[in-house]
């Protein structure tokens, strides 16, 4: 089992997708938004709530599929998608 497993494994998908999602976070605060991860369900649900100027923006849904769904499920694959809860 190589490192990046051992260290994968060792972590919660909780703890996985939250490092993500600070990743991501400083490019959606740089447009005036911001991004809180609720919780990530057993079934593999991740649940984000936005602020700020993403609040009725009409990129948010694309922020949301393509910048935020794409980055958490390709660096965790137990994660199935991204919704937004208000």
């Amino acid at each position: 089992m190589s490192q990046e497993t051992k260290n994968s494994s060792a972590r919660s998908v909780y703890e996985r997708v939250d490092e993500i999602i600070e990743k991501i976070r400083p490019a959606i605060q740089s447009d005036g938004g911001d991004l809180e991860l609720v919780e990530v369900t057993d079934e593999g649900v991740v649940r984000v709530r936005l602020h700020g100027a993403c609040i009725g923006c009409p990129s948010s849904g694309m922020t949301l599929q393509l910048g935020i769904e794409r980055n958490v499920r390709e660096k965790v694959p137990e994660i199935v998608s991204v919704e937004q809860v208000l």
